[in-house]
């Protein structure tokens, strides 16, 4: 992936400032980043056709809409050449209840994160993409039983800044 154009320390503070409250007001955000309002806005609007922001969204709170499951999976494929992980990786794209892919080293092959209204709902997706040949060759679950927190941003000034 190529970088953008190189950030200094208020661009940075602009994506920090973003990522916690996407809906903060021009005259908010240059203030917490020490700008006037016009230079700021100029920022943001460069920061976002080079696509360092991707888009800005609501967090919400699922607890609140009733009971769910999240289960991380572990995904070992069968085989390992380009094509079958571009296929796989084409086909779980398309369940909406994964919500995070990772091709990762080690013992294994993905970690997904699954989010699900139940275990027979998660068992459900696993048996149909077994079913329909995925190319997996095992998989293990891991259920949450809590998440005592869940960050919804990164600290962008501790990795990339100065």
């Amino acid at each position: 992936m190529a970088l953008g154009p190189k950030l200094d320390r208020i661009d940075l503070k602009i994506l920090a400032m973003l990522q916690q409250s996407g809906r903060i007001t021009n005259v908010e955000l240059s203030d917490a980043v020490g700008l006037s309002p016009s230079p700021c806005l100029t920022r943001v609007k460069r920061l976002e056709s080079a696509g360092y922001v991707t888009g800005y969204g609501a967090h919400i709170n699922l607890n609140k809409l009733g009971e769910f499951l999240t289960v991380f999976t572990e995904v070992t494929l069968s085989e390992h050449r380009r094509g079958d992980f571009s296929r796989f990786e084409m086909r779980i794209a398309k369940i909406d209840e994964i919500v995070e892919c990772h091709l990762v080293s080690g013992g294994y092959d993905y970690l997904l994160k699954f989010v699900a209204r139940g275990v027979t709902h998660y068992q459900s997706i696993i048996e149909e993409m077994l079913e329909s040949d995925y190319g997996i060759e095992k998989y293990f679950s891991y259920v949450v039983i809590k998440s005592p927190f869940i960050k919804h941003h990164f600290p962008i000034q501790n990795l990339f800044g100065e």
